[in-house]
Parts: C-alpha cells; structure tokens; sequence
C-alpha cells in the first residue's frame, strides 16, 4: 500500500518537472557523477521497496521562485514518518501532530513576536511569501534518519544555497545547529557580504534551550523581519503567522 507522501515515481520523473528558474542549477548538479549516482540509488531503492518521502521532492523550490528568495531556512533531513513529510524544511501538512523542533519554533516565535499559530505547522504560507524552506538531503525512508544523506543530494543543496546568495538582493539566513551552519562559508563566500546570517543551535528538544546559542531567545524572526524591512528592494518583513 502506497502511504500518502511517499515518492511513487522515479526520481528522474521528478527532475524533469524542476521549475523552470531553478532547473539550470538541478540539471548540472544532475549530468554529474554524484547527481547520478543519487538517482541510480533511490531508483534502486525504491525499486527494493523501500518507502520514501516526500512525495514532492521539489517542493520547497515549486514553491519559493528563485527570484522570489529572502529568507533561507536550512533543515537537515525530511521527516521520517508517515505523513509528516511535505517537501518543505520544518513544515508538516495541516492537522499533523507538530514534531519536537517544529513546536519549539512556535514558541520562539510566540516569544520574539507575540505571533500565535495554534496547531498548524504547515509552513507553505512562509515560503509563499520567499522563505527557502530547504532540507539538505530532500529524501529520506520510512523510519531511517538521514537514510539517504551523503548519497549526492548534498552537492545539489549546496549548489542551491549558492546560487541564492550569488544572486541579486540581501537574504537572510537562518542557521540552525552545526549541521545548518557548516554552510556559511558557501555564504559568505558568495554573498561579498550584503547577507545577515543568523545562527543559534537547533530548535531540537536537545539543544534548544541550551548554550553556546540557544534557539529558544535567539530572536532570529524579529531580526529577519528588521532586516528585509531596512533593504529598499524588500522594505517588508515576513509575516509569520500565515
């Protein structure tokens, strides 16, 4: 039985639908050694029966028009359970229980802006409005953490990150633990520093509350917003609560 998001096509199949302004940078990193390698291994696992989510891979860029990108929030891997996965960093679908990290970000957000969101953990409304909500392995099996990470999906997320700070605007990135914060130098490197990169641990249960950074206190959604509304290409912040 197929489970609602799992990925019921070829991988492939889903490149070929990359949209249009971010597809350049899909189809190089796919015609590499590593891009297809990375095909050829979730085929065969999907093949082998493994369930994989999400879904829509592609989400998060079907979503966010490159040239629509403010705000990049960096994730780790898609969720592993049934359902939660969307192909959107964070967000699960409406109705779904919100995971450990997704609910301590509400409460920082509740905190730094007094913005209240109840239950609803579906994020689309963010990346609708140019927040990148961008894993950097974009699959992942049933059950299995970070099942399919270093498997060649890094080189295309690391690709898209830079692609994001090469191009024009001042963006705000939103670094969340070692794993989201070893990509600051693809950053700073590109962004000949116009960007504001913020980093604090990971909203996870495990972290969030303690030093060197601690998520819960960090501010980094208030500061966004103080941001973008100073740069007079953006001069408006996000609003967090759709």
């Amino acid at each position: 039985m197929t489970v609602l998001n799992q990925l019921a096509e070829p991988l492939a199949a889903v490149l070929d639908r990359a949209p249009p302004d971010w597809r350049p940078v899909v189809d190089a990193w796919r015609h590499t050694a590593a891009g297809q390698r990375l095909l050829a291994f979730v085929e065969a696992r999907r093949q082998a029966g493994a369930v994989i989510y999400p879904a829509q891979v592609l989400r998060a860029l079907a979503l966010t028009p490159r040239s629509a990108v403010r705000v990049v929030i960096l994730g780790q891997d898609p969720y592993h359970g049934a359902g939660q996965a969307e192909g959107l960093a964070f967000s699960v679908p409406a109705g779904v229980r919100l995971p450990p990290s997704l609910r301590n970000m509400m409460v920082e957000l509740a905190r730094d802006l007094g913005v209240e969101r109840g239950q609803s953990g579906h994020l689309g409304g963010w990346a609708q409005q140019g927040v990148l909500l961008l894993n950097t392995s974009l699959t992942v099996e049933d059950g299995q953490p970070a099942s399919h990470a270093r498997q060649g999906w890094e080189a295309l997320t690391d690709h898209l990150i830079e692609a994001t700070a090469n191009d024009p605007g001042a963006k705000v990135y939103l670094l969340w633990g070692a794993h989201a914060q070893a990509k600051a130098a693809l950053i700073e490197a590109a962004g000949t520093g116009r960007h504001k990169v913020l980093r604090a641990n990971h909203p996870s249960p495990l972290s969030a509350r303690r030093p060197p950074l601690p998520f819960i206190g960090c501010g980094h959604f208030g500061q966004a917003n103080a941001f973008l509304a100073a740069q007079p290409d953006t001069a408006v912040g996000i609003d967090w609560s759709r």
